[in-house]
C-alpha cells in the first residue's frame, strides 16, 4: 500500500495508466511467443512466474489509479467500469468451454488463452487515448481538486449529506446550496473565493471509510476462499456423461461470472446512499444492513464445502443434488458482484471530493488484502473436506 500511494501522488496518472498497460501488453505477449518455444519445464516455470509477478503488480497500480480517477466521476461510471470487470470474467469462462468443446491440443489453447488479452489490451489503450477528445471526459479528468465542489452538481447535493460525517459544520452557504445550485441567485451567501483543499490524509480518509472497506475485505476473503478451490471440486451427482464433464464448467465458472455480473449491474438501478431518481427508497450510507448482509456471506462457505464433492474424508455430503450447488452458486454470485460494486461506489463518496482518489486507492487495496485472505483460507477449508 505505501508503494502504491506514492506512486499515486508522485507520478502523472495518463503514465501510470498507460505505462500499466504497455508493460502488461508487453508481458502477455512475450508469455504468448513462448508457448511456440521450445523449453525446459524448469526454465519456463521460472519465466512465467516471473512474468506473472509483474503483470499482477502492474494490474494493482493500473486498477488503483483508475478506482482513484473513477471517484471524481459520478457513481454511473464507477458501476460501469465494474460490471465491465464482470463481462471480462464471462468471455474466460466461455473461452474455457469452446476450447474443450473444440477438442483442439493444449499448445494451440494456450497460445488462443494469451493472444486474447493481447487483443483486449490493446483495444483498452485505444480508448483510453481517446478519452481527450471525450468532452464528458475533459471536464471531469481535466478538474483541479479545488474546482471540483464548484463544478460538480452531483457532488454538492452529496456534501450536504456526509459536511456532519467529514466534521464540517452546516453553515448558511450550504443550505442555499440546495435550495438553489446557481451561483448567481445569491451572492451573498457564496464564499468569497474558493479554499484551496489541502492534501489528503490518508489516515483521515481511511477514518471516513473503514467500515465500508472492511465489507470488502470480508466479500472477497468468503468468495476466494471457496471459489475456486472448493467449488471447482463439486461434482454432477448424475451418471456420467457430457452434462457431467461439462457440469462444472458451467455450473461453477460461466454461472458464476454471469451471475456476478448481474450483481455489479444492479447497483445501477439500486445504489444505497446515492439518490436515484426512480429507484426503490434507499438506506443511508450508515445502515447496518450493508455488514449484516456481508457477514451473512460467510455461510456459503459451509454451504459449498457440504456439496457433492466425492474426494472427503471428514465432512458428509448434505446436499448431493446438483439444483443445490445451482442455487448455492447462483445466490453466492449475485451477492458477491453486488455488495462489491456497492461498497467500491461507496467509499468515494463518504470523503470530500479531493479525497476521492486516496479513497478509490485505498478501496484498492483493501481488495487485494480481501483476495489474499481468501486465498489464504482456501487452503484450510479444502484441508478440512
Amino acid at each position: 500500500m505505501p508503494t502504491l500511494l506514492l506512486l499515486v501522488s508522485s507520478i502523472p496518472e495518463m503514465v501510470r495508466i498507460l505505462g500499466s498497460l504497455l508493460v502488461i501488453l508487453l508481458l502477455f505477449a512475450l508469455t504468448a511467443a513462448l508457448v511456440k518455444v521450445d523449453m525446459s519445464p524448469g526454465p519456463f516455470f521460472s519465466i512465467t512466474m516471473a512474468s506473472v509477478w509483474f503483470i499482477n503488480s502492474f494490474c494493482a497500480v493500473l486498477q488503483g489509479s483508475l478506482f482513484g480517477q473513477l471517484g471524481t466521476m459520478p457513481s454511473t461510471y464507477s458501476t460501469l467500469f465494474l460490471s465491465g470487470q464482470g463481462l471480462a470474467g464471462i468471455f474466460a469462462a466461455l473461452a474455457m468451454l469452446m476450447s474443450m468443446a473444440s477438442g483442439v491440443d493444449a499448445q494451440t489453447s494456450a497460445l488462443g488463452y494469451f493472444i486474447t488479452p493481447c487483443v483486449g489490451i490493446f483495444m483498452s489503450i485505444v480508448c483510453y487515448l481517446s478519452l481527450p477528445h471525450l468532452e464528458f471526459a475533459r471536464y471531469y479528468l481535466a478538474k483541479k481538486p479545488s474546482q471540483a465542489q464548484g463544478q460538480e452538481l452531483e457532488t454538492k447535493a452529496e456534501l450536504l449529506q456526509s459536511d456532519e460525517k467529514n466534521g464540517i459544520p452546516n453553515s448558511p452557504q450550504k443550505v442555499a446550496l440546495t435550495l438553489d445550485l446557481d451561483a448567481e441567485k445569491d451572492p451573498e451567501l457564496e464564499p468569497e473565493e474558493p479554499q484551496k483543499p489541502e492534501k489528503p490524509s490518508v489516515f483521515i480518509v481511511f477514518q471516513k471509510i473503514w467500515l465500508t472497506a472492511l465489507c470488502l475485505v470480508l466479500v472477497f476473503t468468503v468468495t476466494l476462499s471457496v471459489f475456486p478451490a472448493i467449488t471447482a471440486m463439486v461434482t454432477s451427482s448424475t451418471s456420467p456423461g457430457k452434462w457431467s464433464r461439462f457440469f462444472n464448467p458451467i455450473c461453477c465458472f460461466l454461472l458464476f461470472n454471469i451471475m456476478d455480473w448481474v450483481g455489479r449491474s444492479l447497483t445501477s438501478y439500486f445504489l444505497w446512499g446515492l439518490p436515484s431518481p426512480g429507484c426503490l427508497p434507499q438506506p443511508d450510507e450508515d445502515s447496518r444492513l450493508l455488514p449484516l448482509l456481508v457477514c451473512l456471506r460467510v455461510l456459503f462457505v459451509p454451504l459449498f464445502m457440504l456439496c457433492h464433492v466425492p474426494e472427503r474424508s471428514r465432512l458428509p455430503i448434505l446436499f448431493p443434488q446438483d439444483a443445490y450447488f445451482i442455487t448455492f452458486m447462483l445466490l453466492f454470485a449475485v451477492s458477491n458482484g453486488y455488495l462489491m460494486s456497492l461498497t467500491m461506489c461507496l467509499a468515494p463518496r463518504q470523503v470530500l471530493p479531493h479525497e476521492r482518489e486516496v479513497a478509490g486507492t485505498l478501496m484498492t487495496f483493501f481488495l487485494a488484502l480481501g483476495l489474499s485472505c481468501g486465498a489464504a483460507f482456501s487452503f484450510l477449508f479444502k484441508a478440512l473436506l
